[in-house]
This record gives structure tokens, C-alpha cells and sequence, in this order.
């Protein structure tokens, strides 16, 4: 298995990064800036510069890929393409190469409440209704996926509460600490029963803990 991770330097990515390297699986990350990622990301992994707006740069880094985990997403700004260029376009460039890559698995980080169009989050440029577009188009591509919807995302990798899986659209609030997310999206890769489903996560207190086996296997 080789990995291929994009928004490798943003605080979700950089940890999916760290779980695979600890694991053992290759990485390769395709990034903007080479500089920035090799100060954020650890020495062991293969840089790559392109864009998710630039397919041909995709295809030239993909090429010895098998898996590819995609942790992109919106920067807060005053244009209102963002979420649409970024979430949405970005990742059809993603899924329409991993498709004639032959792409393994494909791990993509969405986020709760997509399905809910008047969430407050939607008026940042209607972020949640352009992920909500970029899951419909890799669900029906035929590219074996993923989609991981984690609830308010914290970057305190200390917190042990045990995580709550659920199918779509069944979790509408909570939160969960990015190392979780990152755990879980590399735990997909090597678990059959977490293909082709979408799957909600947050972390609970006072809950039983259970395996990531145990958990994606109770999600029809």
C-alpha cells in the first residue's frame, strides 16, 4: 500500500500523515509548497508540488498510489467560489483521476450535517451543501470510498473519549479531536466493511469503547 494525501499541511491532514508513517505505509502528499509541507510533515514522506484545480499535476504524483486520502477544504475568505473550487471541484478532479488510476480506496474527510442546507455553516459560501455535492459524485463513481463526517473538529490530541459511529445523517451535533478523525480515516484502508459507506463520527464520554472493526462493521 502506498498512500496518496491531499491537504497533507492543514491540522486534519498533517495528523493523517503522522497515523500512516507510525503505521509503516508509504506516503506521498501532493502540496503548493514544498517548504511549508516539509517543516509541518515528517522527513520520511515524498513531496509532490500541484494543486487539486490542475489534474494533470494529480496524475503526474499519483501514479505509484493505491489509496488516496483526501483532507481538503475551504480557507475562510471573501470569495464566495471558495468552497465551490476547493470542496467541490477539487475533488471531482480527485475522484475522476483515482478512477482512471484504479485507485484502491479513496478516505475522504466531509463533515456532519452536509445534508442540512439552512446550517449556519452554509453561509460561508455554502460550504456544507458543496461537500455534500463532492460525496454524491465520489459515491457514484465507482471508485471504492470512504466518506468520514466528523462533528466540530478539536486539535486537543490528548482527548481519550471513546468514538460514537453512526450512518449518515444520523449525528447532528458533538465534537471529536482531529488525531480520532485521522485514526479512523486510516483505519478505512484496511477494513472491508468500511468501503463504500458514509460514516459519522464524534467522541463521547461515559460510552463503551469500542475497535474500529467493531465500529464500521455496525454501520449498515
Amino acid at each position: 500500500m502506498k498512500a496518496f494525501v491531499v491537504g497533507a499541511t492543514g491540522e486534519t491532514g498533517r495528523r493523517i500523515v503522522r497515523v500512516l508513517v507510525a503505521k509503516g505505509i508509504s506516503v506521498k502528499v501532493l502540496v503548493r509548497d514544498r517548504q511549508k509541507a516539509q517543516e509541518i510533515l515528517p522527513s520520511a514522506v515524498d513531496f509532490v508540488v500541484g494543486d487539486v484545480m490542475k489534474r494533470d499535476t494529480i496524475e503526474a504524483a499519483i501514479a505509484d498510489c493505491t489509496v488516496l486520502l483526501c483532507a481538503t477544504g475551504a480557507r475562510p475568505s471573501f470569495d464566495p467560489t471558495g468552497p465551490y473550487q476547493v470542496d467541490y471541484e477539487g475533488t471531482k478532479n480527485l475522484v475522476d483521476v483515482a478512477k482512471s488510476s484504479n485507485i484502491d480506496h479513496f478516505v475522504i474527510v466531509s463533515s456532519l450535517c452536509v445534508s442540512r442546507f439552512f446550517h449556519p455553516l452554509n453561509l460561508f459560501w455554502l460550504v456544507l451543501y458543496w461537500k455534500q455535492q463532492a460525496e454524491a459524485y465520489l459515491a457514484k463513481s465507482g471508485v471504492p470510498y470512504t466518506i468520514v463526517r466528523p462533528g466540530g473538529l478539536k486539535s486537543d490530541d490528548t482527548d481519550e473519549r471513546p468514538l460514537i459511529m453512526a450512518p449518515a445523517d444520523t449525528l447532528f451535533e458533538g465534537n471529536i479531536p482531529r488525531l480520532k478523525v485521522a485514526e479512523t480515516c486510516v483505519a478505512a484502508l484496511s477494513d472491508a466493511a468500511a468501503k463504500n459507506k458514509i460514516v459519522e463520527i464524534i467522541a463521547q464520554e461515559n460510552v463503551t469503547q469500542k475497535s474500529f472493526a467493531e465500529l464500521f462493521a455496525g454501520v449498515s
